[in-house]
C-alpha cells in the first residue's frame, strides 16, 4: 500500500449502533507502516480507499484508545489547581518532564482530587463509517512533512 492523502466524512459509532460523533477530515495522510499509529485499526481499515468509496471500519477498544486503564487514575493536590473545577471537566496538566496530559475531573476529596487521564473513548469498541471525497497518492515531501497522520489524529 502507498501512502495517501485523503478527504473523508466519518461516523463514528459504538459497538451498539450509538452515535459518537460526525466530521469531516481534510488532508489526512494514511501511512504504510501503521505499525506506531495510535489509531492502528482505522489506520489499516483505511488502505487503498477510493474515491467515492464507502467503508465501514469496526475496530477493538485495543487497536482504537485501548483499554480503560484505572493506573491512569491519580490523585492530584487541589491546591495546585483553579479553584472553579467541576465533576466531569477536562483540564490540562504540564508533568515534570514537560508533557501536557489531559485529565477529566473525576471526584473531589479533602486536599485533593481525582483525575482520570484515559482517552474518552478507552474500553470502546469503534465503528467507523467512511465515505471518502477525494483520495490522491502522498508525495515523498508530504510523508515526510505531515503531522496530520491518521495516527497523530484525534478525530473525536
Amino acid at each position: 500500500m502507498n501512502s495517501q492523502i485523503i478527504s473523508f466524512n466519518c461516523i463514528l459509532k459504538n459497538k451498539a449502533g450509538s452515535l459518537i460523533s460526525s466530521t469531516y477530515n481534510r488532508d489526512v495522510l494514511t501511512v504504510a507502516d501503521a505499525s506506531e499509529t495510535m489509531l492502528l485499526g482505522l489506520s489499516q481499515g483505511l488502505k487503498d480507499l477510493k474515491k467515492g468509496e464507502h467503508r465501514k471500519i469496526s475496530i477493538s477498544a485495543n487497536e482504537a484508545y485501548g483499554f480503560y486503564d484505572l493506573q491512569k487514575i491519580i490523585l492530584y493536590p487541589v491546591k495546585k489547581l483553579a479553584k472553579d473545577l467541576r465533576i466531569g471537566q477536562t483540564i490540562s496538566i504540564i508533568g515534570k518532564s514537560g508533557n501536557s496530559r489531559t485529565y477529566k475531573v473525576l471526584e473531589f476529596h479533602n486536599d485533593f482530587i481525582s483525575l482520570d487521564g484515559n482517552h474518552p473513548l478507552a474500553g470502546q469498541d469503534l465503528v467507523f463509517e467512511i465515505e471518502a471525497l477525494e483520495v490522491r497518492d502522498a508525495t515523498s515531501d508530504e510523508i515526510s512533512a505531515s503531522a496530520n497522520r491518521v495516527g497523530t489524529t484525534f478525530f473525536h
